[in-house]
Formats: structure tokens, C-alpha cells, sequence
């Protein structure tokens, strides 16, 4: 039996790089850089504080030229701006995770927010906020994102304690009052105005305010 010609496998056509390959990269590597430079941003807040707080020393934080930093950020302002914006999402995002793994009890969500203003985050946005008290640039960019991220927090509690939904008044008064009290805390404990003792206590104290609050 004479055997059958082999047949030809059919040529593949040419892989073409499109032109949104390379951007693409480009743009993970961009917001990668921007990344870098706002984390070395929050380092310093951290770290000197605003008023020390400069874009050649925050290039050198993120290991980057101060050319390569002014690529992606003109200005100091433009990057405050960014760090603002970026420690709000942190602050929401950590929002969230404390509302889905907890049971909504006062205890557990108030242990969680307590965790959360002992980041360097908190530290850094104090940072920004007191000094947005007298330095009048920082303010005009501040106080417009604050009002922002208050809008944005306010949405998010509502949907993600429906259990409130019946008393939205006392709602307003357990964040307001959670909020107050836990971040002056941490201020306190920052500057040697509270005694690290006394946070246990005042941390019960809350939690029992809060469930006064709730609706029954």
C-alpha cells in the first residue's frame, strides 16, 4: 500500500507586537515608580516629619534620580497630592477588611480601628493634617479631599452595616465618636499626653458607648 504524502502543516502567521503590548509595560512599570515614590513619601512623613519632608530626600528613599522623580511628579505638591489620595484608599481599604472579618460587635471593631492608627499611615496623614493647619498650600489641597474621602466613608459604612440602617443618627454618633476618640488616642500616645495604660480602659469605655448606640 503506497503511502500517503505528507501533508504540510499550515504556516503559522507571524506574531505581531501590537502597539498596546509595549504601553501596557510601560504603564505597570510607570505605576510601580509613582508607587515606590509614594510609599518613600509616607517614610519620610514618618520619619522628619512634613517640614523635612523633601522631594531630593524622597528620591533618595525610593532609590530613584530626582530627574526620574520629577517624571512622574512635577512637584512636591502634585506628589502630597498623590500621598493624600493613596492613604485615604489605605484607610478605606483597611475599612472594609475590619467590617467583613469581624461580627460587627463593638468590641471587635474598635480593637480593629485601634490597629489601624498604630500604621505608619496614621502617622504619616497626622503629619499632613496638622501641618495643613498653618501652611496654607497644603490646606487648599487637603481640605477639598478630605471633604472627598469623608463622602466616600460615609457611603461605605452605610452599605456595609445595614444593621444601623434603622437609626442612621446614632450611627453618625458611633463613627463620629469611634473615630474621635481612637485617633486622638493615638495622637496622645504620640506625644506622651496619654499613658500607654489608660488605652485598655478608654478602648472598653467605647466599646460600651457604641453598644448604647446600636440599634437593639
Amino acid at each position: 500500500m503506497a503511502a500517503s504524502p505528507a501533508r504540510k502543516r499550515p504556516e503559522r502567521a507571524p506574531v505581531r507586537k501590537t502597539a498596546e503590548s509595549a504601553p501596557t509595560r510601560q504603564s505597570i512599570k510607570s505605576a510601580q515608580t509613582r508607587g515606590r515614590l509614594i510609599e518613600a513619601t509616607i517614610q519620610c512623613l514618618v520619619k522628619v516629619g512634613y517640614s523635612g519632608t523633601t522631594t531630593p530626600l524622597v528620591a533618595v528613599e525610593a532609590g530613584l534620580s530626582r530627574g526620574a522623580m520629577l517624571h512622574h511628579f512635577e512637584n512636591s505638591a502634585t506628589l502630597i497630592r498623590a500621598t493624600i489620595v493613596e492613604l485615604h484608599e489605605r484607610r478605606l481599604r483597611a475599612f472594609r477588611r475590619s467590617s467583613e472579618i469581624t461580627e460587627h460587635e463593638p468590641a471587635t471593631m474598635v480593637t480593629a480601628y485601634w490597629k489601624q492608627v498604630q500604621k505608619p499611615a496614621f502617622v504619616a496623614f497626622q503629619e499632613l493634617a496638622m501641618a495643613a493647619r498653618t501652611d496654607a498650600d497644603l490646606a487648599q489641597i487637603m481640605r477639598p479631599l478630605q471633604v472627598e474621602y469623608r463622602e466616600r466613608f460615609n457611603a461605605e459604612a452605610i452599605a456595609l452595616f445595614p444593621e444601623w440602617q434603622s437609626e442612621p443618627e446614632h450611627f453618625a454618633q458611633a463613627m463620629a465618636l469611634s473615630q474621635t476618640l481612637i485617633e486622638g488616642m493615638a495622637t496622645g500616645l504620640m506625644t506622651g499626653a496619654l499613658a500607654e495604660a489608660m488605652v485598655p480602659h478608654m478602648l472598653k469605655m467605647l466599646e460600651d458607648q457604641v453598644r448604647t448606640l446600636r440599634p437593639a
